[in-house]
């Protein structure tokens, strides 16, 4: 067996693991980097392979750095299945096509400068008719199913608790007379994370492929985490106040959404309208609906006793038209917004912000990581004042950073993940991490004695 590492190496985006087993070509995620624009659609345009002697994809979720550039693979003639879990298939279904929309978009944004320079046009790096091809060869398989992807490798999908849908990939592989069984991580959840069950651990592996994200630290618990969001939300409606909440349309938009939920049925809070204002956050949500069998167990119980589901609620409005979420703006009682982008560089978070950045009685809430020089990273750093549209803006607004949401395994889960293979494993590759964080975590598994333990280069290849 080789494995060629064409993403997700010295970085955490653009996930894409090539095998060759038996003179079959086998895909472990087809994931979409994202950095520089020049360099992104250079990298995410060009295989290091070709894709029409792919045999199969096997994809871990539907986030875009692991999903994100498979109608890329279709546009360039790869016609064989993509396995997914069934939650995963219809989840990524909905991003690889508003991805698709993105591209067009910024083609025609990209386009438009290089006319003024004289340049000759580019194309999107696919459409949303590659999209839709995509769609139609996805496979939908059961957490724990066995199913077959190429010849002599028997596949099964095991919870990931990651984002819903998401899979760890166990393969039993048989080459050359020889059985042996290697784990592909995908991104590792956490416990007790709101919505999703547990990840399960590898039980057995004599190699594994396994995400390093956040190799260097911990988190905190998650359950302290809901306490300050509600600390906030209460306080913040008491005075009258707008919270304003930027979030990433999948998985953390619907974590919230449950958080609210129960606090309000426990009348921890104050009952207030909660709006979640972002079409991709709308349909996503309608997907988390339609899969209750993936939620956990104390989730499956407060719906239960609740008796309503877990992301509807009576105060709750799922806004999709552009005029509904203007009017929001217009409003002035208490209430919760919640929308997309994550880092509040783009779509109609950024009007919201705007809008409610002036009054002192309102708190921009910020739970995820805040990439450097976007706006999301200055109103976490509490500057006084803030670009906005051109138009700079006093920030005379709470800012409340809540720790604690990632959806990434910390340092602790990654060791456990790990050393639960400790007996049987014969070699660890270390991806989706930068530099900092696989060699922490290198150097803390063989204080461990598990030595053989890698970080490879992008494109490096590896016999087995």
């Amino acid at each position: 067996m080789r494995i060629s590492f064409h993403g997700a190496a010295h970085t955490v985006t653009g996930s894409q693991h090539l095998l060759e087993i038996n003179g079959a070509k086998l895909l472990l995620d087809c994931g979409m980097y994202q950095g520089k624009r020049s360099e992104s659609y250079e990298r995410n345009l060009n295989f290091k392979y070709d894709p029409r002697k792919v045999d199969a994809v096997i994809l871990s979720h539907a986030h875009i750095d692991h999903s994100g550039n498979l109608p890329n693979l279709v546009k360039k003639d790869f016609e064989k299945k993509i396995f997914a879990t069934h939650a995963t298939v219809d989840l990524a279904s909905l991003m690889v096509a508003d991805s698709a929309r993105i591209q067009e978009s910024d083609a025609v944004f990209v386009n438009r400068k290089r006319a003024q320079r004289g340049e000759s046009p580019i194309e999107p790096l696919y459409t949303q008719a590659d999209a839709d091809k995509v769609a139609g060869l996805f496979d939908g398989v059961n957490y724990g199913d066995a199913f077959e992807p190429i010849p002599g490798v028997v596949a099964r999908f095991y919870e990931a608790g990651h984002i819903l849908g998401s899979a760890g990939i166990s393969l039993d592989i048989e080459e050359h007379g020889k059985k042996f069984r290697l784990w592909f991580s995908g991104d590792i959840g956490r416990y007790k994370l709101p919505l999703l069950r547990d990840p399960v651990l590898p039980d057995y592996a004599d190699y594994m492929i396994m995400e390093s994200t956040y190799g260097d630290k911990s988190h905190s618990d998650p359950e302290q985490a809901f306490v300050e969001f509600r600390d906030v939300v209460k306080k913040t409606l008491e005075r009258g106040g707008k919270v304003i909440v930027p979030a990433f349309a999948v998985g953390r938009t619907q974590e919230i959404v449950l958080h609210l939920n129960q606090m309000m049925h426990d009348n921890d809070v104050p009952s207030a309208p909660v709006f979640v204002d972002s079409p991709l956050a709308v349909n996503a949500s309608k997907v988390f609906k339609d899969h209750p069998e993936c939620y956990d167990e104390e989730t499956r119980q407060f719906v239960l006793e609740a008796r309503h589901p877990a992301l509807d609620f009576k105060m709750l409005t799922y806004v999709k038209s552009v005029e509904e979420s203007k009017a929001l703006n217009e409003r002035k009682e208490p209430m919760v917004i919640i929308s997309a982008s994550g880092m509040a560089e783009n779509g109609r978070i950024v009007h919201h912000i705007r809008n409610n950045v002036e009054n002192p009685k309102n708190t921009i809430c910020i739970v995820s990581w805040q990439a450097p020089e976007t706006l999301g990273r200055r109103l976490a750093d509490r500057e006084a004042q803030v670009r906005i549209f051109d138009e700079v803006y006093e920030r005379k607004c709470d800012v409340a950073t809540i720790g604690g949401l990632s959806g990434h395994a910390g340092q602790d889960l990654l060791m456990k993940y790990a050393m639960n293979v400790k007996d049987s494993v014969k070699h660890i590759f270390l991806v989706h991490g930068e530099e900092k964080q696989a060699i922490t975590l290198t150097r803390l598994l063989k204080e461990k004695n598990m030595d053989s333990v890698h970080y490879p280069d992008l494109h490096e290849s590896v016999e087995l």
